[in-house]
């Protein structure tokens, strides 16, 4: 491998430097579109998300309408007109960082027969998806300048369903979680499940014995509740026990990437542990250290609509949960 073989050029004065040539195995290719589209793959918050324009700051403001205008009949030929107000509130997405650091001995790298970063990076990719999964939905590991997650947001707004002995009428009834989201204001477009929602779906049959997701045993069950797709989350963020399924307007789940995710190679540098102790001299020990980096925000702007104008009871978003 010739990454640290560098080209040293010798000027008049005896002054020495590397050049671009020289450290040009060092300087990794980016590869955003790439690597952005990979995370989006991977977390189901972002491929079923509505995203907004990348952000130009840490903070972005986002108005949103609070008070709908009023009208009034007139009372008779001389009755007066009487006036009426909109008003819009304001609410911030805040960008904020994810990032990991893989150190590698140079040992291994040269006598390994595979591209090490080449399989290290959509594991990267991964486990950032899975991370803002895991925040979005559930409050795990959220950045203290994140809203609640749209668990903790659907169960403060009451928009809670607790399964029954009837699957069906959990989700599809009258008090199902698309009706609480109706209640709301919102039509359900889109539905988040935990893998085990699949059997249970598979096993609904109806009044005569027949499954209802599944006409026939050669064809594969296409997984869709009132018309709205579905999606099964498996890069292990989705938690059963606090939600079996999410369903709500996935267009109110917007976000904001301030900095697509990059990779930059380090062969010199100190990675510490948490204590302050040093983990890791890269120089000293022979290693290179890959580390990625991406920074992005979410909100729920849940404007105020017709049927619901109550803030606290309003929420885009209802959650079916497992019975005791």
């Amino acid at each position: 491998m010739n990454r640290n073989r560098m080209n040293l050029r010798l000027f008049d004065d005896g002054v020495q430097l590397i050049d671009r040539t020289g450290a040009e195995a060092l300087i990794p290719v980016q590869e955003a579109n790439e690597i952005i589209q990979g995370v989006v793959t991977q977390s189901v918050v972002l491929s079923r998300g509505r995203k907004l324009a990348n952000m130009t700051s840490k903070q972005y403001k986002m108005p949103v309408l609070d008070m709908l205008p009023i009208a009034y009949f007139v009372n008779g030929d001389t009755g007066q007109k009487q006036t009426t107000k909109q008003a819009w509130d304001k609410k911030f997405i805040t960008a904020e960082e994810i990032a990991v650091i893989v150190p590698v001995p140079e040992s291994v790298l040269d006598d390994s027969d595979y591209d090490i970063w080449g399989e290290v990076k959509p594991r990267i990719v991964e486990a950032f998806g899975g991370k803002i999964d895991g925040a979005v939905l559930f409050d795990v590991d959220k950045p203290s300048t994140w809203r609640d997650g749209l668990v903790t947001t659907a169960t403060k707004a009451s928009s809670v369903v607790t399964l029954g002995d009837d699957l069906y009428d959990s989700i599809m009834g009258e008090d199902g979680v698309i009706a609480k989201v109706e209640s709301s204001g919102f039509f359900v477009n889109g539905h988040m499940a935990d893998i085990s929602m699949r059997a249970k779906l598979r096993g609904l049959k109806d009044t005569t014995g027949n499954p209802i997701f599944k006409s026939d045993m050669q064809s594969g069950t296409t997984y869709s509740l009132d018309g709205s797709p579905m999606n099964f989350p498996n890069n292990g963020a989705f938690d059963k026990s606090k939600a079996l399924m999410i369903s709500g307007d996935f267009s109110q789940m917007v976000y904001a990437i301030r900095q697509d995710i990059t990779f930059k190679l380090f062969t010199e540098g100190v990675i510490q542990h948490t204590d302050g102790t040093i983990a890791y001299n890269l120089m000293q020990n022979d290693m290179i250290a890959l580390r990625a980096v991406m920074r992005l925000g979410w909100e729920i702007p849940n404007p105020i609509n017709a049927l619901q104008k109550d803030k606290t009871k309003r929420c885009p978003f209802s959650i079916l949960k497992a019975g005791a």
